[in-house]
Protein backbone atom coordinates (compact mmCIF):
# COMPACT_ATOMS: atom_id res chain seq x y z
CA UNK A 1 0.00 0.00 0.00
CA UNK A 2 1.30 3.61 -1.07
CA UNK A 3 2.49 5.60 2.06
CA UNK A 4 0.29 8.60 3.22
CA UNK A 5 1.07 12.37 2.11
CA UNK A 6 3.11 13.38 4.88
CA UNK A 7 1.89 17.22 5.90
CA UNK A 8 3.93 20.14 3.49
CA UNK A 9 6.63 21.41 6.36
CA UNK A 10 8.90 23.32 3.87
CA UNK A 11 7.43 25.48 0.99
CA UNK A 12 9.82 27.15 -1.29
CA UNK A 13 9.64 28.48 -5.06
CA UNK A 14 12.71 27.98 -7.49
CA UNK A 15 13.69 30.70 -10.37
CA UNK A 16 15.74 31.06 -13.07
CA UNK A 17 15.95 35.01 -12.78
CA UNK A 18 15.37 35.43 -16.99
CA UNK A 19 16.77 39.47 -17.68
CA UNK A 20 16.83 41.19 -20.86
CA UNK A 21 20.31 41.64 -22.44
CA UNK A 22 19.51 45.04 -23.16
CA UNK A 23 18.59 45.89 -19.24
CA UNK A 24 19.83 42.80 -16.97
CA UNK A 25 19.64 45.15 -13.97
CA UNK A 26 15.78 44.91 -14.33
CA UNK A 27 15.65 41.50 -14.48
CA UNK A 28 18.31 40.97 -11.51
CA UNK A 29 15.72 43.12 -9.43
CA UNK A 30 12.67 41.36 -10.13
CA UNK A 31 14.24 38.63 -9.06
CA UNK A 32 15.12 39.89 -5.71
CA UNK A 33 11.84 41.72 -5.41
CA UNK A 34 10.10 38.20 -5.85
CA UNK A 35 12.64 36.48 -3.25
CA UNK A 36 11.34 39.56 -0.98
CA UNK A 37 7.69 38.63 -1.75
CA UNK A 38 8.28 34.98 -1.19
CA UNK A 39 9.82 36.19 2.52
CA UNK A 40 6.53 38.17 3.45
CA UNK A 41 4.44 35.44 1.87
CA UNK A 42 5.81 32.87 4.65
CA UNK A 43 7.10 31.14 2.21
CA UNK A 44 10.22 28.79 3.98
CA UNK A 45 13.20 29.13 1.02
CA UNK A 46 13.58 30.82 -2.42
CA UNK A 47 16.14 28.62 -4.93
CA UNK A 48 17.87 29.87 -7.90
CA UNK A 49 18.91 28.01 -11.02
CA UNK A 50 22.02 28.86 -12.91
CA UNK A 51 22.71 29.28 -16.12
CA UNK A 52 26.01 30.32 -17.96
CA UNK A 53 26.50 32.47 -21.29
CA UNK A 54 22.24 32.75 -20.90
CA UNK A 55 19.97 35.33 -20.09
CA UNK A 56 20.04 34.25 -16.41
CA UNK A 57 21.63 33.35 -13.27
CA UNK A 58 24.84 33.31 -14.03
CA UNK A 59 26.12 33.86 -10.27
CA UNK A 60 24.00 32.61 -7.92
CA UNK A 61 25.88 33.43 -5.55
CA UNK A 62 26.14 37.06 -5.73
CA UNK A 63 22.52 37.00 -6.30
CA UNK A 64 22.20 35.29 -2.66
CA UNK A 65 24.16 37.90 -1.08
CA UNK A 66 22.29 40.72 -2.31
CA UNK A 67 18.75 38.85 -1.22
CA UNK A 68 20.34 38.32 2.09
CA UNK A 69 20.73 41.46 2.81
CA UNK A 70 16.90 42.49 1.93
CA UNK A 71 15.76 39.77 3.98
CA UNK A 72 16.16 38.40 7.30
CA UNK A 73 14.62 34.68 7.39
CA UNK A 74 13.69 32.93 4.14
CA UNK A 75 16.31 30.16 3.23
CA UNK A 76 18.39 30.86 -0.37
CA UNK A 77 19.42 27.90 -1.94
CA UNK A 78 20.96 26.83 -5.71
CA UNK A 79 19.57 24.33 -7.92
CA UNK A 80 21.79 23.97 -8.66
CA UNK A 81 25.41 24.83 -9.33
CA UNK A 82 26.85 22.89 -11.85
CA UNK A 83 30.49 22.53 -10.49
CA UNK A 84 32.41 21.85 -13.54
CA UNK A 85 32.54 25.69 -13.97
CA UNK A 86 33.45 26.04 -10.73
CA UNK A 87 36.90 25.85 -8.47
CA UNK A 88 35.38 24.08 -5.15
CA UNK A 89 38.12 25.68 -2.66
CA UNK A 90 37.00 29.65 -4.14
CA UNK A 91 33.62 28.27 -4.18
CA UNK A 92 33.72 27.00 -0.70
CA UNK A 93 35.34 30.83 0.51
CA UNK A 94 32.31 32.40 -1.26
CA UNK A 95 29.88 30.35 -0.20
CA UNK A 96 31.12 30.56 3.56
CA UNK A 97 30.82 34.47 2.89
CA UNK A 98 27.48 34.71 2.12
CA UNK A 99 26.20 32.18 4.83
CA UNK A 100 28.29 34.16 7.23
CA UNK A 101 26.64 37.51 6.00
CA UNK A 102 22.99 35.42 5.96
CA UNK A 103 23.25 34.48 8.89
CA UNK A 104 23.24 30.66 8.16
CA UNK A 105 20.53 30.72 5.68
CA UNK A 106 22.00 29.72 2.81
CA UNK A 107 21.45 25.53 1.10
CA UNK A 108 23.93 25.68 -1.54
CA UNK A 109 22.75 22.80 -4.41
CA UNK A 110 25.38 21.28 -6.48
CA UNK A 111 25.71 18.73 -9.81
CA UNK A 112 28.60 17.53 -11.62
CA UNK A 113 29.41 16.62 -15.11
CA UNK A 114 30.91 17.88 -17.69
CA UNK A 115 29.64 21.73 -18.77
CA UNK A 116 26.90 22.04 -21.10
CA UNK A 117 28.75 22.91 -24.78
CA UNK A 118 31.76 21.96 -23.31
CA UNK A 119 33.56 21.42 -26.57
CA UNK A 120 32.64 25.06 -27.42
CA UNK A 121 33.59 26.82 -24.15
CA UNK A 122 36.59 24.74 -22.89
CA UNK A 123 39.20 27.21 -24.16
CA UNK A 124 38.00 29.79 -22.48
CA UNK A 125 36.73 28.16 -19.40
CA UNK A 126 39.98 25.82 -19.41
CA UNK A 127 42.58 26.49 -21.92
CA UNK A 128 45.23 24.23 -20.04
CA UNK A 129 43.70 21.81 -18.56
CA UNK A 130 40.54 20.86 -20.58
CA UNK A 131 41.23 17.61 -21.00
CA UNK A 132 42.25 16.80 -17.62
CA UNK A 133 39.81 18.43 -15.84
CA UNK A 134 37.80 15.72 -13.11
CA UNK A 135 34.12 16.34 -13.53
CA UNK A 136 33.27 13.27 -11.03
CA UNK A 137 31.80 12.89 -7.61
CA UNK A 138 35.41 13.87 -6.72
CA UNK A 139 34.88 17.29 -7.67
CA UNK A 140 31.68 17.48 -5.10
CA UNK A 141 33.78 16.01 -2.43
CA UNK A 142 36.43 18.66 -2.48
CA UNK A 143 33.98 20.76 -2.17
CA UNK A 144 32.28 18.84 1.11
CA UNK A 145 35.71 18.82 2.60
CA UNK A 146 36.73 22.18 2.12
CA UNK A 147 33.22 23.49 3.60
CA UNK A 148 32.98 21.30 6.03
CA UNK A 149 36.38 22.72 7.99
CA UNK A 150 39.37 20.08 6.20
CA UNK A 151 42.79 21.59 5.46
CA UNK A 152 43.10 23.18 2.33
CA UNK A 153 46.90 23.84 2.72
CA UNK A 154 49.87 22.54 4.37
CA UNK A 155 50.68 25.46 6.13
CA UNK A 156 49.04 27.79 8.87
CA UNK A 157 50.85 30.13 11.11
CA UNK A 158 52.22 33.40 11.13
CA UNK A 159 54.35 34.76 8.23
CA UNK A 160 55.39 38.33 8.85
CA UNK A 161 52.20 40.44 9.88
CA UNK A 162 50.15 37.81 8.44
CA UNK A 163 48.23 35.49 9.93
CA UNK A 164 47.77 32.57 8.03
CA UNK A 165 45.08 29.82 8.27
CA UNK A 166 45.10 26.15 6.76
CA UNK A 167 41.32 25.29 6.88
CA UNK A 168 38.83 27.83 4.18
CA UNK A 169 37.68 31.06 6.04
CA UNK A 170 35.49 32.41 7.13
CA UNK A 171 34.32 28.67 8.75
CA UNK A 172 30.63 28.56 8.79
CA UNK A 173 29.92 25.58 11.00
CA UNK A 174 26.38 24.90 9.67
CA UNK A 175 26.97 25.60 6.41
CA UNK A 176 28.04 21.74 5.47
CA UNK A 177 25.00 20.24 6.89
CA UNK A 178 23.27 22.55 4.29
CA UNK A 179 24.57 21.39 0.84
CA UNK A 180 22.30 19.42 -1.32
CA UNK A 181 23.04 17.33 -4.33
CA UNK A 182 20.92 17.82 -7.25
CA UNK A 183 20.70 14.32 -8.98
CA UNK A 184 17.81 12.45 -11.45
CA UNK A 185 19.66 8.95 -10.86
CA UNK A 186 20.23 5.82 -9.01
CA UNK A 187 23.81 6.64 -8.80
CA UNK A 188 23.82 10.42 -7.85
CA UNK A 189 20.82 9.24 -5.45
CA UNK A 190 22.88 6.63 -3.65
CA UNK A 191 25.89 9.07 -3.27
CA UNK A 192 24.53 11.76 -2.34
CA UNK A 193 23.12 9.72 0.76
CA UNK A 194 26.08 7.96 1.44
CA UNK A 195 28.08 11.47 1.83
CA UNK A 196 25.60 13.05 4.08
CA UNK A 197 24.35 15.48 1.86
CA UNK A 198 20.90 16.13 1.06
CA UNK A 199 18.65 15.30 -1.90
CA UNK A 200 17.21 17.95 -4.75
CA UNK A 201 14.96 15.96 -6.71
CA UNK A 202 13.43 17.88 -9.54
CA UNK A 203 10.90 17.23 -12.93
CA UNK A 204 13.89 15.51 -14.65
CA UNK A 205 14.64 11.95 -14.07
CA UNK A 206 16.75 9.39 -15.76
CA UNK A 207 14.69 6.54 -17.27
CA UNK A 208 17.36 3.45 -16.18
CA UNK A 209 16.70 -0.03 -17.31
CA UNK A 210 15.63 -1.45 -20.67
CA UNK A 211 12.00 -1.89 -19.92
CA UNK A 212 9.06 0.33 -19.46
CA UNK A 213 6.47 0.94 -19.34
CA UNK A 214 8.14 4.22 -17.36
CA UNK A 215 6.46 6.16 -14.50
CA UNK A 216 7.88 9.59 -13.55
CA UNK A 217 6.54 9.45 -10.40
CA UNK A 218 7.97 5.73 -9.37
CA UNK A 219 11.31 6.95 -10.94
CA UNK A 220 11.56 9.49 -8.36
CA UNK A 221 10.33 7.68 -5.69
CA UNK A 222 12.58 4.82 -6.03
CA UNK A 223 15.69 7.55 -5.96
CA UNK A 224 14.43 9.21 -2.62
CA UNK A 225 14.05 5.54 -1.33
CA UNK A 226 17.97 4.65 -2.81
CA UNK A 227 19.16 8.09 -1.34
CA UNK A 228 17.35 7.42 2.52
CA UNK A 229 18.83 3.91 2.36
CA UNK A 230 22.53 5.18 2.02
CA UNK A 231 21.97 8.38 3.76
CA UNK A 232 23.02 8.20 8.23
CA UNK A 233 19.31 9.96 8.73
CA UNK A 234 17.34 7.14 7.08
CA UNK A 235 13.99 7.82 6.92
CA UNK A 236 14.86 11.71 8.53
CA UNK A 237 17.41 12.53 5.36
CA UNK A 238 16.38 15.97 4.03
CA UNK A 239 14.46 15.28 -0.07
CA UNK A 240 13.24 18.39 -1.35
CA UNK A 241 10.99 18.09 -4.56
CA UNK A 242 11.01 20.57 -7.49
CA UNK A 243 8.20 19.84 -9.74
CA UNK A 244 6.82 22.87 -11.78
CA UNK A 245 3.17 23.26 -10.41
CA UNK A 246 1.03 26.97 -11.38
CA UNK A 247 -2.26 27.73 -9.04
CA UNK A 248 -4.49 29.33 -11.03
CA UNK A 249 -6.97 30.55 -8.37
CA UNK A 250 -6.34 34.22 -8.85
CA UNK A 251 -5.56 34.05 -12.12
CA UNK A 252 -7.08 36.20 -14.68
CA UNK A 253 -8.48 34.33 -17.96
CA UNK A 254 -5.84 35.43 -19.96
CA UNK A 255 -3.19 34.14 -17.39
CA UNK A 256 -4.74 30.68 -17.21
CA UNK A 257 -4.33 30.73 -21.09
CA UNK A 258 -1.01 31.25 -21.00
CA UNK A 259 -0.43 28.40 -18.40
CA UNK A 260 -2.52 26.44 -19.96
CA UNK A 261 -0.78 27.16 -23.19
CA UNK A 262 2.76 26.72 -21.73
CA UNK A 263 1.91 23.33 -20.46
CA UNK A 264 0.11 21.94 -23.12
CA UNK A 265 3.73 22.79 -25.33
CA UNK A 266 5.92 20.80 -22.81
CA UNK A 267 3.84 18.00 -22.29
CA UNK A 268 4.74 15.85 -25.67
CA UNK A 269 8.14 15.49 -24.15
CA UNK A 270 6.76 13.66 -20.80
CA UNK A 271 5.45 10.66 -22.47
CA UNK A 272 8.79 8.70 -23.14
CA UNK A 273 12.25 9.04 -22.42
CA UNK A 274 14.13 11.69 -23.96
CA UNK A 275 17.18 11.99 -25.79
CA UNK A 276 20.50 9.82 -25.73
CA UNK A 277 20.31 10.07 -21.49
CA UNK A 278 16.96 8.86 -21.60
CA UNK A 279 15.27 11.85 -19.60
CA UNK A 280 12.46 11.69 -18.28
CA UNK A 281 10.06 14.90 -17.90
CA UNK A 282 7.15 15.30 -15.26
CA UNK A 283 4.03 16.83 -16.52
CA UNK A 284 3.79 20.69 -15.58
CA UNK A 285 0.19 20.85 -13.27
CA UNK A 286 -1.72 23.63 -13.89
CA UNK A 287 -5.30 24.26 -12.03
CA UNK A 288 -6.63 25.43 -9.04
CA UNK A 289 -4.93 24.75 -5.87
CA UNK A 290 -7.21 22.38 -4.13
CA UNK A 291 -7.10 20.24 -8.00
CA UNK A 292 -2.73 20.55 -7.81
CA UNK A 293 -3.09 19.23 -4.03
CA UNK A 294 -4.94 15.97 -5.33
CA UNK A 295 -2.86 15.37 -7.88
CA UNK A 296 0.27 15.67 -5.84
CA UNK A 297 -1.39 13.83 -3.19
CA UNK A 298 -1.68 10.95 -5.49
CA UNK A 299 2.28 11.61 -6.69
CA UNK A 300 4.19 8.38 -5.34
CA UNK A 301 6.99 10.40 -4.90
CA UNK A 302 5.40 13.83 -3.94
CA UNK A 303 3.80 10.97 -0.29
CA UNK A 304 7.01 10.35 0.54
CA UNK A 305 8.50 14.26 1.00
CA UNK A 306 7.63 16.85 3.31
CA UNK A 307 9.54 19.59 1.30
CA UNK A 308 9.14 21.43 -1.45
CA UNK A 309 11.18 23.75 -4.43
CA UNK A 310 7.99 24.45 -6.83
CA UNK A 311 9.83 25.67 -9.54
CA UNK A 312 8.43 29.18 -11.41
CA UNK A 313 7.87 28.74 -15.24
CA UNK A 314 10.89 30.01 -17.08
CA UNK A 315 9.16 32.87 -19.81
CA UNK A 316 6.54 34.50 -17.28
CA UNK A 317 6.19 38.20 -15.89
CA UNK A 318 6.88 39.83 -13.17
CA UNK A 319 3.13 40.10 -12.41
CA UNK A 320 2.44 36.12 -13.18
CA UNK A 321 5.19 34.71 -10.47
CA UNK A 322 3.51 37.88 -7.96
CA UNK A 323 -0.02 35.73 -8.49
CA UNK A 324 1.04 31.99 -8.79
CA UNK A 325 3.45 32.88 -5.27
CA UNK A 326 0.68 34.80 -3.96
CA UNK A 327 -1.34 31.63 -4.80
CA UNK A 328 1.46 28.91 -3.78
CA UNK A 329 1.85 30.90 -0.39
CA UNK A 330 -2.11 31.31 0.75
CA UNK A 331 -4.32 28.85 -1.19
CA UNK A 332 -1.88 25.92 -2.22
CA UNK A 333 0.72 25.49 0.67
CA UNK A 334 -2.49 25.12 2.95
CA UNK A 335 -4.49 22.52 1.10
CA UNK A 336 -0.85 20.44 1.51
CA UNK A 337 -0.67 20.89 5.27
CA UNK A 338 1.50 23.26 5.56
CA UNK A 339 1.71 26.54 7.52
CA UNK A 340 3.45 29.95 6.71
CA UNK A 341 7.08 30.84 8.55
CA UNK A 342 7.13 34.05 10.54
Amino acid sequence: MPSSPRPLRKLGFLTIGLFDEADPRRGHESTLEIIELGERLGFDSAWLRHRHLQYGISSPVAVMAAASQRTSRIELGTAVIPLGWENPLRLAEDLATVDILSGGRINPGVSVGPPMHFAEAKGALYPDTADTEDFSYERVRRLLDFVRGKPASDFSGVQGFEVFSDRVQPHSPGLGRRLWYGGGSLSSARWAGEHGMNFLTSSVVKAEGDEGPYDFAQIQLSHIQAFRAAHQDGADARVSQGLVVIPTDSASPEQRAKYEAYAAKRTPRTTSPQGPARLMFAPDIVGTSQEIAERLHAHAAFREVDEVAFALPFTFEHEDYVQILTDMATKLGPALGWRPGT
